[in-house]
């Protein structure tokens, strides 16, 4: 005998499973500190690469003009600013990173909290 509500839970926790579902199961998978520390670590170093990535792009820009200037520059003073830049957007990045990938991990886990209760729901009507 078919029951209604069963194919309606089955129904709803299979589109969860291949929607958002993997993404969740795979956020779970972690201890929050693990994953919120794995992807701000990601973040700071892509952050790192497109910092210099920037930095070449402004060097290469006027090079000839650079190139004369250096002579004339205190190349201390303008490592001191480069790094202080560099310093800026990396902490940027990472407080951004931390605080979106806090919120994604506590909505994967509040979700998956749901779907584990859809489960044990649905294993209950089974046992009826």
């Amino acid at each position: 005998m078919l029951n209604e509500e069963r194919i309606i839970l089955m129904t709803k926790m299979a589109s969860y499973e291949q929607n958002e579902g993997r993404e969740n199961v795979a956020i779970g998978r972690y201890f929050r500190s693990d994953y919120i520390g794995l992807q701000v670590l990601k973040s700071i170093f892509c952050a790192t690469v497109a910092f210099a990535i920037i930095f070449a792009l402004f060097v290469f820009y006027d090079f000839e003009i650079f190139m004369q200037d250096i002579y004339n520059m205190n190349l201390i003073e303008f490592a001191q600013t480069v790094l202080l830049y560099y310093g800026i957007t990396v902490a940027g990045y990472g407080v951004i990173s931390y605080i979106l990938y806090s919120y994604r991990y506590s909505k994967a886990k509040k979700s998956l909290k749901c779907y584990y209760h859809n489960l044990k729901k649905l294993n209950s009507l089974y046992n009826e």
